[in-house]
């Protein structure tokens, strides 16, 4: 081995020169990132400032999402005063919010409600719709609406 070191060495001097160039430009030279242009961005110092859109500011403001045409009529069955709906499983302060807005207060009245009810709320909660049928609030009402707290608390989980 060492006869092969002594008789070749010049190669292996100039391999190993030519592998360090061919490393050095992979590795260093190829990273430069090269600038081509003068156009300054509207961040770079003393550059103008950004123009407008003329078309986006002139033209007419977006069309307002659809609000439903009437309020939906509370059911025949009343309660006196309202009942905290945030205790149906499902129902959080701003669906509680908004079944208020359509007159919808009591555990009563969401017991009471029929398949053409669900069908016409629905649609009116938003980002919220399906959540009637999905979370049971008709079957939740009704045990709430009767005091059935125990039953409530076996089926649905309990109230917290």
């Amino acid at each position: 081995m060492i006869e092969l070191l002594e008789a070749y060495w010049p190669a292996i001097v100039i391999a190993l020169v030519i592998g360090l160039v061919i490393a050095w430009y992979i590795f260093h030279a190829s990273r430069r990132t090269r600038v081509t242009g003068t156009s300054k961005d509207v961040l770079d110092e003393g550059a103008a400032p950004a123009t407008r859109n003329k078309a986006l500011i002139d033209s007419a403001p977006a069309a307002t999402p659809m609000q439903p045409t009437a309020a939906v009529p509370p059911t025949t069955t009343q309660t006196t005063g309202s009942d905290d709906l945030t205790r149906i499983k499902g129902v959080g302060p701003k669906l509680a919010a908004l079944l208020r807005e359509q007159g919808v207060t009591g555990f009563a009245q969401v017991a009471a409600w029929t398949e053409e009810d669900i069908d016409r709320i629905d649609p009116t909660l938003g980002r919220f719709e399906g959540r009637i049928r999905r979370d049971d609030w008709v079957g939740q009402a009704r045990l709430l609406a009767d005091g059935d707290e125990s039953g409530f608390a076996s089926r649905y989980g309990k109230i917290s």
